[in-house]
């Protein structure tokens, strides 16, 4: 078993904001600067976000009104549909985590303090694909969540 379940580059060919621009453009819509301001900030860094995170930290631009709250509610749902980002609902909360530009991975998730930690395994993948050709079944991803409790809260007991 390896030691490391650290997660692999991926190269992607266009920068995020291209390829989003691209997608609004196949569907017919336009790529404002409202949009490019908030994939910028979402690409910035790789986090775990909900909307209102993503929000607080566009304030100021929403305060100057560049930004919209509805446009950022939009916009997170068109970088869904663009396969761009993974929407999730753990506890109760939706939160997102970059798709494009991002490896395969899986979670593990605290139930008391909602942390992630993501870890990729080779071993796993192995598993999947020899159930997957016993099943003559075509796999095209998969998601693994395994529930439990962090380190950190499990000393707070």
């Amino acid at each position: 078993m390896p030691d490391s379940f650290s997660l692999r580059s991926v190269d992607v060919k266009l920068p995020p904001a291209e390829r989003f621009g691209q997608f609004l453009q196949g569907h017919g819509k336009r790529f404002t600067q409202q949009r490019q301001l908030i994939v910028e900030m979402v690409f910035s860094h790789h986090d775990h976000f909900d909307a209102d995170e993503l929000i607080d930290h566009l304030q100021e631009l929403i305060a100057r009104r560049k930004v919209s709250r509805p446009t950022v509610y939009r916009t997170l749902a068109e970088l869904v549909e663009a396969g761009m980002l993974r929407k999730m609902v753990l506890g109760g909360r939706s939160v997102y985590e970059h798709e494009y530009g991002y490896p395969s991975h899986d979670h593990l998730y605290c139930q008391r303090c909602n942390k992630l930690i993501e870890f990729h395994s080779d071993d796993l993948e192995q598993i999947r694909d020899a159930v997957a050709a016993k099943h003559d079944f075509h796999v095209v991803g998969h998601r693994m969540f395994v529930t439990g409790i962090c380190s950190e809260c499990s000393r707070g007991q």
